[in-house]
């Protein structure tokens, strides 16, 4: 099992590519592995024949196990095949060999008696058959449960007393064995409302009532990542509110111009450049934290914080400074793409100095990341909306949206965030300062 990204651990094979007995060439891809990050392609080094898979498709194994062997077609593997394990470094199987399964279904055994199926009337035969069930009517019985929870009735029954929203447990059966039949649901429905028996909030009975979902090596990955977060990195938070009036006016300029192009910026995108230009004019701030120093970065790389189905991870916009809002926005939407699909590189996913986590889309107004470490902080942005607030005296209404940013107290301190959030907020309030 090979390294593939810079922090994994362990990988799960997806699927195998070649087959035990296919010729292998170096450079031939041999399997799909799931990382923490990613989806890759692990790489065959060497030439030859896959002689032996040693991991099944679906299982794990840390970085450095042997999972397969490429050797020569007359090769000795036996030595090697014993250090694999007692099972010769085939991949343990769940199911048995069909063949086996096979002398199985054909051994003899003691034959099981048939148990007798009560036979329920098709529903065009039902009204019928509690016709004949009238002519037999008995005493109404009290107790109609069948002794495994159920209650006695006709499928036609269950069927009205269901659209009209009856309780069974409270309708009294006048069939056979107090079985509840068509005229006791009309007797029912007849009832004056408060003495009707009402149907209770059901909970779905059918199905599983829980289950367990096997960590993917994403989510392993990103609880290990978080332990090492909020525990040991003393972190406190301060929250901004911005005007967006004129952010939102030159998004409206620059997309009239970058749509021209196919390409069309969000607030978010915006938003990064401010950012990254705000941590170029404080590198007290695009900085990191080790036991013997504190780095600080001369180059700003974005992290851009992407929910996928297993979890989350923040694609790097590199030196995100130095380039216009519409080259951002083409890169964070590929990004964005490559990550949804895992197909993103390692140095795409790693490297960032700073990140930012988006949430306004869902319509959160303020909320707080956790810092992903080793970066000594991360803003947390929430939706743009309508407030009302007071401008020289009078109340106003105007477009907000606030800021909230994760601290690591080790490497920044709170007047250092404070004049940090001041800067980014004068560029989202007037985007023009960006460039003075």
């Amino acid at each position: 099992m090979e390294a593939l990204s810079p922090t994994m651990e362990e990988g799960q094979l997806v699927r195998w590519l070649k087959g035990e007995g296919d010729e292998v060439a170096e450079g031939d891809v041999l399997a799909e592995i799931e990382t923490d990050k990613a989806t890759m392609e692990l790489v065959a080094r060497g030439s030859g024949v896959l002689r032996r898979i040693a991991l099944g498709e679906g299982q794990t194994a840390p970085v450095g196990q042997v999972i397969g062997v490429i050797a020569s077609p007359d090769e000795d593997i036996e030595s090697l095949v014993k250090e694999l394990g007692g099972n010769g470094g085939k991949p343990a199987r769940e199911e048995e060999p069909a063949k086996a399964k096979a002398a199985k279904a054909e051994e003899p055994g003691p034959e099981k008696p048939k148990a007798e199926k009560a036979e329920e009337p098709e529903p065009e035969a039902e009204e019928e058959a509690e016709s004949e069930a009238e002519e037999t009517e008995r005493e109404p019985e009290r107790v109609r449960d069948t002794g495994d929870g159920r209650i006695k009735a006709s499928p036609l029954a269950k069927r009205l007393a269901k659209d009209a929203g009856i309780e069974l447990t409270g309708v009294e059966g006048s069939g056979p064995g107090g079985r509840i039949v068509k005229r006791d649901i009309e007797a029912a429905a007849k009832a004056p409302a408060g003495a009707r028996p009402a149907a209770p909030r059901r909970i779905a009975a059918e199905g599983p009532e829980s289950e367990e979902v096997p960590l993917s090596q994403m989510r392993k990955t990103i609880a290990k990542r978080l332990a090492t977060s909020i525990g040991p990195i003393p972190t406190f938070y301060l929250t901004t509110e911005c005007d967006m009036t004129r952010l939102l006016a030159a998004r409206e300029t620059a997309n009239a111009q970058l749509e021209k192009d196919g390409i069309k910026a969000s607030i978010n995108d915006f938003l990064i450049k401010a950012l990254a230009v705000a941590l170029a004019r404080h590198p007290e701030v695009n900085a990191e934290w080790s036991d013997k120093a504190i780095t600080k970065h001369h180059r700003v790389h974005i992290g851009v914080a992407v929910a996928i189905e297993d979890g989350l991870i923040t694609p790097v916009v590199r030196d995100a400074d130095r380039k216009g809002v519409g080259e951002i926005a083409v890169e964070v939407k590929e990004l964005a793409k490559r990550a949804r699909d895992r197909k993103l590189k390692p140095d795409e996913y790693t490297g960032a100095t700073f990140s930012i986590s988006n949430l306004g889309m869902f319509g959160i107004d303020e909320f707080t990341a956790i810092i992903n470490p080793p970066e000594a902080g991360i803003l947390a942005v929430g939706q743009v909306a309508d407030r009302v607030v007071v401008e020289n005296g009078e109340m106003v209404v105007r477009s907000r949206m606030r800021m909230t940013m994760s601290c690591d107290h080790r490497v920044v301190d709170g007047a250092t965030g404070a004049r940090f959030l001041q800067t980014l907020r004068s560029f989202v309030e007037e985007p023009g300062m960006m460039i003075v």
